[in-house]
């Protein structure tokens, strides 16, 4: 009985890591640029001058390219030279290079978004607040490491808001393969965030990547680098 409980333990346990990192994983904070990009094209196309989704392909995958998938070679090479210990990065020295290299590509989308007439001045606003909270999540790395999934959750989460409130557009449509056309409503993207906020959070706790403090420094630097970006925008 008792070998037969701890074997359940420890396929609990294994089952639950897994899911914690799938979860690090798909809201991982390079990946926050794309998605505000995305919930902003679904949820009015018409500002990017497209009728849909698939009509920015090219906008979209820019985006990637210089927020997800250049800092992320970056950061492997980084490994492959020595600056990088370990690709968690539990160590806050660990995350200088990474962060300064990360700065460098999220500085430049921001710049060709500012310059292009065709991106609309709220996408614009908030990649400004993801520059703002990386250069914040930097400056506090001198003195305790923050959780940067924190950080990404956090503004994306006020992103959200902000959007709920900038449009004032309580639903949009959404056309599914599995369940066909449907409206969405914005109260139900906005309760989706504050959920896989939550996990992501819980997830970064059982993996024993961040104290309980570690993460409320970020949520917190994630909500205030939005909103100071909010008050430069529209302020």
């Amino acid at each position: 009985m008792e070998t037969s409980r701890y074997l359940y333990t420890i396929m609990a346990d294994k089952m639950l890591k897994i899911a914690a990192n799938i979860l690090t994983y798909v809201f991982h904070p390079l990946l926050m640029f794309t998605y505000m990009l995305l919930l902003l094209l679904m949820v009015n196309p018409y500002m990017f001058g497209v009728n849909q989704v698939g009509d920015q392909i090219k906008l979209i995958a820019v985006v990637f390219l210089y927020s997800f998938f250049m800092p992320a070679l970056a950061i492997v090479m980084m490994k492959a030279l020595g600056f990088v210990k370990t690709f968690d990065m539990k160590d806050r020295y660990d995350r200088i290079v990474p962060y300064i290299g990360t700065a460098v590509f999220y500085v430049a989308i921001y710049y060709l978004l500012y310059k292009s007439p065709d991106v609309p001045q709220a996408y614009k606003m908030f990649t400004l607040g993801g520059v703002i909270g990386l250069f914040a999540a930097f400056f506090m790395n001198n003195f305790s490491k923050v959780s940067i999934h924190a950080v990404g959750m956090g503004g994306l989460l006020t992103m959200t808001i902000l959007t709920m409130a900038l449009l004032k557009q309580p639903n949009f449509p959404l056309n599914s393969t599995l369940f066909g056309s449907m409206r969405v409503s914005m109260t139900t993207v906005l309760l989706l965030v504050i959920l896989f906020a939550g996990l992501v959070g819980s997830a970064r706790l059982y993996l024993k990547a961040h104290t309980p403090g570690q993460l409320w420094g970020g949520y917190l630097i994630g909500v205030a680098s939005q909103l100071v970006a909010f008050w430069i925008s529209f302020g």
